[in-house]
């Protein structure tokens, strides 16, 4: 059985969005740096991302919004016109200095795993993957590209036609159901909190079969995304039969994340990828959104771990905890993480009852797929 692969890049250590917006805070640098200081990282099993090259971006975006992107990051501004036209230069998608190389970079680690995958490699981690909002041409939703449907087209392309993406960030998949609607080989699920941007995937949205959308309410907590993972994600990955799983686990549904209000604990995460890699032979983990610096880092570092089977101490050691202790919002009035965000890996259990509204989608769901 091959060793699980890590796919990172230097280009997130330092890249901001800048200084007023969400991403200006480290994450893939602070899992990089936290897994290297446990020991789970060792040179063998590290791989740096290349950035893709803007041919193969188009296998799925405009070459005008390619070329609008490179530009604006060479320039360093935009015109009006390419604000308006593509949704660069935006509060959310603002223009700074790493703005077409770190998505590419993004993109273009997919890409690598899709090619290790197809050679041999059986599980691989791109923590700078799963820029879920993209789209074809226009950046969306902190999103330059999208870097899921980059990968599952080039998975296809390597001999992995059945794709089974199941995506647990606390923000609908709305840039790769708008591309992978109605493909009856590439299954997608999404968890997500209910009533929030883009206020897409509802419950009712199959996007023409294919598609499983569960809206989850504000405070969902473990063992309501337990009852979900054992009702709906479960039955419809094995029912599918994928080739290949893509798990985009967005640490935004975790308790302590700002932009979202859902009560997740990092060991439902891992419930979710511990039940998910025995259903297929071939793995894809990706990050995705996620803005509080300790529990994004815990959490995606937590599931490297998990996925390359290293155990996760009660209590980090010194140097564990000193990559934490080096992180900060970059600014703004927020309060100072909790103690234990200091010095664990795992969050306590956040249990707690299955409301009738969860119980009621799950039964929804199972219906849709025994008829």
């Amino acid at each position: 059985m091959s060793v699980p692969l890590f796919i990172g890049s230097e280009v997130y250590r330092g890249s901001s969005y800048g200084p007023g917006h969400p991403l200006r805070v480290p994450r893939v640098s602070t899992v990089m740096d936290l897994c290297r200081a446990m020991g789970w990282l060792p040179a063998p099993q590290y791989r740096t991302s290349p950035r893709a090259k803007p041919a193969a971006l188009t296998r799925w975006h405009s070459p005008g919004y390619v070329q609008a992107l490179q530009r604006a990051e060479a320039d360093g501004s935009v015109t009006d016109a390419t604000r308006s036209q593509y949704h660069l230069g935006t509060l959310s998608n603002p223009v700074f200095g790493q703005m077409y190389s770190r998505p590419a970079t993004g993109a273009g680690g997919v890409m690598l795993a899709a090619e290790l995958l197809a050679t041999g490699t059986q599980a691989v981690h791109v923590p700078g993957g799963g820029t879920h909002h993209g789209l074809p041409d226009r950046a969306n939703g902190f999103c330059y590209l999208n870097d899921p449907v980059l990968a599952i087209l080039a998975l296809r392309q390597s001999g992995m036609p059945r794709v089974a993406y199941v995506d647990i960030d606390a923000h609908h998949c709305d840039g790769v159901q708008h591309g992978l609607a109605g493909d009856a080989e590439t299954l997608l699920i999404s968890t997500h909190e209910e009533g929030r941007w883009p206020f897409t995937g509802a419950l009712d949205d199959d996007g023409g079969g294919n598609c499983v959308n569960l809206p989850l309410p504000r405070a969902a907590n473990d063992t309501e995304m337990r009852a979900v993972l054992d009702g709906v994600i479960l039955p419809f990955v094995q029912a599918h039969r994928p080739d290949v799983i893509v798990l985009q686990a967005g640490a935004d549904s975790l308790d302590e994340d700002p932009l979202s209000r859902l009560s997740l604990s990092n060991r439902a995460y891992i419930d979710v990828l511990r039940a998910l890699r025995p259903l297929a032979p071939r793995f894809l983990l990706l990050g995705g959104g996620g803005y509080n610096p300790w529990s994004v880092g815990r959490c995606w570092s937590a599931l490297w771990a998990t996925l390359a089977g290293a155990e996760i101490p009660d209590h980090l050691p010194d140097l564990g905890q000193s990559v934490l202790h080096g992180l900060s919002w970059g600014g703004g009035g927020r309060p100072l993480p909790a103690p234990h965000l200091l010095t664990t890996l795992l969050d306590p259990p956040r249990e707690g009852p299955v409301s009738p509204e969860v119980q009621a989608r799950i039964a929804r769901l199972a219906a849709r797929l025994r008829a």
